[in-house]
């Protein structure tokens, strides 16, 4: 049986943890070459390691161009092009309204809305005629969420980046798609509790919300991703597909 994604190069950022890391692994299953990056180099490096093969890490930092040009330059320096991109490195914090702060706001659109356009911006070169893009979306970028304002609104322009962009790239037959998870049992989902109590009351009050009525699981996402990444979904263009177990379409 042939494999989704044989002999595709694939870079998949904030692969280190969760949804990116899944998908990595998934992707290197289904044929591709991967690389993958993180800020910190322990955790990129184990998690180079926990993928096995076909896989290079490279310490980058979305929110730094600087960083960003330097993984294109390895990609270019290994393989030569690129045929699927990745754009999953994000993150988000609670503010409240009174209590979001400019450092605050700065932080969350600087990862999340220009580390996502410069992220794809600067692949272009590399990346081949007819190729994939996927971006990370969220639920919380069409539903509101007590205290999440700044991240809705960074996943809200994700969205919109790719309505946008498969317009500038008609000629070149790439097609752009957000993938938005729901609540996945992640260490960043985790990490927005401020304590392990904390963080276990909120899954919990999570998964209450979800018609499932479970968490769903980084793989989950992950399959999700080939499907958008691979020939399977060749007609599929400017879409956001949730795999939020319902919890956005009630």
């Amino acid at each position: 049986m042939s494999k989704k994604l044989e002999g595709k190069v694939a870079v998949v950022t904030g692969g280190t943890t969760g949804i990116g890391l899944a998908s990595a692994k998934r992707f290197v299953d289904e044929g591709a070459y991967v690389f993958i990056t993180g800020r910190r180099q322990a955790e990129l490096d184990a998690a180079v390691k926990s993928i096995g093969a076909n896989v290079t890490g490279v310490r980058s930092d979305v929110a730094n161009l600087a960083d960003l040009d330097h993984l294109y330059e390895v990609v270019k320096r290994e393989k030569g092009h690129l045929d699927i991109l990745f754009a999953n490195a994000g993150g988000g914090e609670f503010a409240t309204l009174d209590a979001i702060t400019e450092a605050h706001f700065d932080r969350t659109f600087g990862v999340n809305v220009k580390g996502t356009l410069f992220t794809v911006q600067k692949a272009l070169p590399l990346l081949r005629d007819g190729g994939s893009i996927l971006l990370t979306g969220s639920t919380a970028g069409s539903t509101g969420s007590p205290a999440f304002s700044v991240y809705g609104a960074t996943k809200a322009a994700i969205r919109s980046f790719a309505r946008n962009w498969i317009l500038d790239l008609k000629d070149r037959r790439i097609r752009v798609n957000t993938l938005s998870p729901g609540p996945i049992d992640t260490p960043g989902l985790h990490g927005l509790g401020k304590t392990d109590e904390e963080a276990h009351q909120f899954k919990a009050q999570m998964a209450s919300a979800i018609p499932l009525a479970r968490l769903g699981d980084p793989d989950e996402v992950a399959r999700a991703a080939v499907f958008l990444a691979s020939d399977d979904s060749s007609f599929v263009n400017g879409v956001e597909l949730f795999v939020d177990g319902g919890m956005a379409q009630i």
